[in-house]
């Protein structure tokens, strides 16, 4: 087995550079892992815990994918969902004629119109509230003439398939990731996750360092369980997620049929977007780098965690790190992630 000595040159340079204070890697194939490593520590003291294969993180955006875009797959083959209707059959506030034809093929494509982010949490607190302010904010574009990444859309998506799957979004996963075997990867962490758990940012707002606790705000006001944001997990239960996905593109009937599978990982035609439905798919100027094929999925998350799956290589990699602890200015990840992907999939060809 390689010992992947550039990969790992790219992340202890991350850690002594302070792109991270913590950071696990894993990076395998459809069969199963071929590299794990973790680096750093989970906090900034001498005395913190050196980051392991247990050091659980916040995956922020990742639940858009492992969790969402997954029961929005299984919602689809239930035939609980309708990926083409228009959304106002789905949500009772989301009214007018600019956002008549919306769907939520076009709340995964991030093609609804809606604007990327607002800060919600300030006035606003569980799914009445958030569901009527957002269904009310004006359209920033025309449907599916562009796609901008909608954090608000997403929320939205949350609470279609907890109507559609007549369950709440944390426990309908739970059952996913029970069926499927993926191990440590929930909403709401339970307190003893607490001491393995790398810290993310001292929030003013909130008052206190976070740690274990949901990093996203409007998250944290929906109880740290919702469409966007708010799944924890460990980089091995992220693996395990991944090669779940990278058998179904090997033909094997996982966590949706094929014709539903191809859909949700085929990027759309809006124009200008690289998006399939939930996923982000390659370009050479994404966070994967350069050396993975035009086939490949990911997402990013914004405290620092990524996910890339290639299906022309079958290789996956999950790399999970605290780059917003102490502070979410630092922006050192972005040159790491490509840089860390060429080196992977340099290993792996």
């Amino acid at each position: 087995m390689s010992d992947f000595a550039a990969a790992r040159g790219v992340l202890e340079a991350g850690v002594r550079d302070g792109a991270f204070a913590a950071a696990a890697v894993e990076a395998g194939r459809s069969t199963g892992p071929v590299w794990q490593a973790a680096f750093g520590r989970a906090g900034a003291a001498e005395d913190a815990p050196s980051t392991s294969g247990d050091t659980v993180f916040d995956l922020a955006s990742l639940t858009k994918v492992i969790a969402t875009t997954t029961l929005a797959m299984r919602a689809v083959d239930e035939q609980r969902l309708d990926l083409d209707a228009p959304l106002g059959g789905r949500l009772a506030y989301w009214r007018g004629e600019d956002r008549a034809s919306v769907t939520v093929a076009d709340l995964l494509a991030h093609a609804s119109g809606l604007t990327a982010h607002l800060p919600f949490f300030r006035d606003h607190r569980g799914r009445q509230e958030f569901e009527s302010a957002i269904t009310a904010l004006p359209l920033e574009y025309a449907p599916r003439t562009e796609s901008i990444y909608s954090d608000l859309g997403f929320i939205l998506l949350g609470f279609v398939l907890e109507d559609a799957l007549a369950a709440r979004l944390d426990a309908a996963f739970g059952e996913a990731v029970a069926r499927h075997g993926w191990g440590e990867l929930r909403f709401r962490p339970p307190r003893d996750w607490r001491d393995r758990t790398a810290p993310t940012e001292f929030d003013a707002w909130r008052g206190r360092l976070l740690r274990g606790e949901v990093h996203d705000e409007n998250a944290w006001a929906l109880g740290g369980v919702a469409g966007h944001a708010g799944l924890f997990g460990t980089a091995a239960a992220v693996g395990r997620f991944a090669r779940t996905v990278a058998a179904g593109f090997q033909g094997e009937p996982t966590i949706a049929g094929a014709a539903t599978f191809d859909r949700f990982m085929t990027r759309t035609p809006v124009p200008g977007s690289s998006r399939a439905l939930g996923w982000d798919t390659m370009l050479p100027t994404s966070s994967c780098g350069r050396r993975m094929s035009g086939r490949a999925v990911g997402h990013t998350g914004f405290t620092g965690t990524s996910l890339w799956i290639d299906p022309a290589a079958d290789a996956y990699v999950v790399l999970l790190t605290n780059r917003v602890y102490p502070t979410r200015t630092n922006e050192a990840i972005l040159t790491i992630r490509p840089a860390l992907h060429d080196a992977v999939m340099e290993e792996m060809a």
